[in-house]
């Protein structure tokens, strides 16, 4: 045994070597992380979303699929004054016999018109204005107020342009504007996007200015980084949460302000099925034939409050301070 411990010990024998390279030997064994499912996985955690959601895509599918199917003519009985503002009971006995039918269900209008029809036409107009006039709004706000918010040289130009316009009613705005281009579909949108982005790009220009000297963002200036690259790699990701919640109030604002325009008769065309309109022509025989009234204004209230309800709870779980 004295003999075993006296024989001495080559290098071989106290060190193993292990083949390893430097970047497996950097990596870390944890759990892959993914920020937009952990986003879904905030945002499904109330069961409210999902009725919500439910709720929506069938307005939606009603809205944009059925139409096609069920062809809406707001004069197809306007020749025949025994058809105006007939209840359901009445509508569908006289249209059809007594059998229910989804064309009649909520009677008729002051011109014959089918109610429910008309709002599956106005409900579809209603949300693509929303979600033009919110991409137009949100996209031009968005960059212009990322730049505004970073290159300090802009400040004082842009801020003067916003002090200027933002003291101007923007009902004012939009009246004077549909009054000069007319009262088309794309021409409320023009007249709803032409000065909508301002107010987005100033909200966004603040926020925009607190990350704009913190420690990453200076380090990337002294390396020369470019400003476009900074701006879309430091500043637009910390953002997401706030843009989501712009986009949660613009787009039931957009449709809000639609219902109220063609409601005073400053809206869309006549030709361009209107929730708003179908209130203002309801409205004022409201208590005599409420069929032609509240379907609208509930219908309207319904898309404005699903759609604000969705944007709030999306933004609160696009905070990464809600994914701990």
């Amino acid at each position: 045994m004295n003999e075993m411990k006296n024989v001495p010990q080559t290098s071989e024998d106290l060190f193993k070597f292990i083949d390893s390279n430097s970047i497996s030997s950097e990596k870390i064994v944890a759990p892959r992380y993914s920020y937009w499912k952990s986003v879904f996985r905030v945002f499904f955690r109330k069961k409210t979303n999902y009725f919500l959601l439910g709720v929506l895509a069938l307005m939606m599918l009603v809205s944009f699929v059925m139409p096609s199917f069920w062809i809406y003519d707001p004069n197809e009985n306007v020749m025949n004054a025994a058809t105006f503002n007939l209840s359901p009971v009445k509508a569908m006995k006289y249209f059809n016999n007594g059998a229910f039918s989804f064309k009649w269900c909520l009677g008729t209008g002051s011109l014959g018109n089918s109610i429910f029809y008309g709002i599956i036409a106005s409900a579809r107009t209603s949300l693509l204005l929303a979600f033009i006039v919110a991409a137009i709004n949100m996209t031009v706000g968005i960059l212009i107020g990322s730049v505004w918010g970073y290159v300090k040289k802009l400040d004082m130009i842009l801020l003067t342009i916003y002090n200027i316009i933002a003291n101007v009613p923007g009902l004012l705005v939009l009246t004077v504007l549909v009054y000069v281009i007319g009262q088309g579909f794309w021409s409320f949108i023009f007249a709803m996007t032409v000065t909508g982005w301002l107010g987005i790009a100033f909200f966004f220009r603040n926020q925009v200015m607190i990350i704009r000297d913190r420690e990453y963002s200076l380090a990337s200036r002294c390396l020369g980084t470019p400003v476009r690259r900074i701006v879309s790699k430091n500043v637009l990701p910390f953002m997401v949460s706030v843009i989501v919640t712009l986009l949660a109030t613009d787009l039931p604002a957009t449709i809000s302000s639609e219902v109220f325009l063609s409601y005073l008769g400053l809206g869309m065309s006549a030709t361009v099925p209107s929730l708003g309109r179908m209130i203002q022509q309801g409205q004022t025989a409201f208590m005599t034939f409420p069929w032609a009234f509240w379907p609208p204004v509930a219908v309207a209230a319904t898309l404005t409050i699903i759609l604000y309800l969705l944007g709030q709870n999306l933004g609160d779980a696009s905070d990464p301070r809600t994914h701990m």
